[in-house]
């Protein structure tokens, strides 16, 4: 079985809840992905590493980092930046509050991405992807360059479309409807 199976099983396992729920967005569902419930375990991290960074080199992507908004892309972002560092290719990870914090520095990026950076922006569970374009925007304000946006699981309709106006590839680790076909079957 190969990483990226291992990381779909362990996500229908952990993650897809099956009932009613109310999302981000405000809509309506009959089930729920929770990819924290993997992407913060010892074993989603090893798994997430690996299968984000292969697909950061499958499609041939070059970021100097890699991140999103706080706090579903944060684990993301350390495991792809501690599996880069182990295959000599290091891509360091970043963080983008919802908004600049009122103390310290106040800033709204952490982690060190520069003002030319090259980064990726990762998502944990994309609806709308809306949350991420915030995500674009504040990392374009500084002055990075943005090479694409990664999802670990894609269960929106018209992301790709939307990303594609701003001119942003995406690429969706799972489809939601995949994962919870498979949960469904039990």
């Amino acid at each position: 079985m190969t990483a990226k199976d291992e990381l779909r099983t362990l996500l229908i396992q952990r993650s897809v809840r099956l009932g009613d729920f109310t999302l981000a967005s405000g809509a309506k569902s009959d089930f729920y992905i929770d990819a924290r419930l993997t992407t913060m375990s010892a074993e989603g991290q090893q798994l997430v590493g690996r299968v984000g960074y292969d697909a950061i080199r499958e499609h041939h992507l070059d970021p100097t980092h890699v991140g999103g908004l706080t706090m579903g892309a944060d684990p993301i972002a350390y495991a792809i930046a501690h599996v880069s560092a182990i295959e000599g290719r290091t891509i360091d990870a970043f963080s983008v509050r919802k908004q600049a914090k009122d103390h310290g520095t106040g800033q709204r990026i952490e982690g060190g991405l520069p003002v030319h950076g090259r980064a990726l922006m990762v998502e944990d569970t994309m609806t709308t992807g809306r949350s991420t374009l915030q995500a674009v925007e504040a990392v374009r304000a500084l002055g990075a360059d943005i090479v694409g946006v990664l999802t670990l699981v894609d269960r929106s309709d018209n992301a790709r479309e939307l990303y594609a106006a701003h001119g942003l590839p995406l690429i969706s680790l799972y489809g939601g409807a995949e994962l919870v076909a498979a949960a469904r079957q039990g």
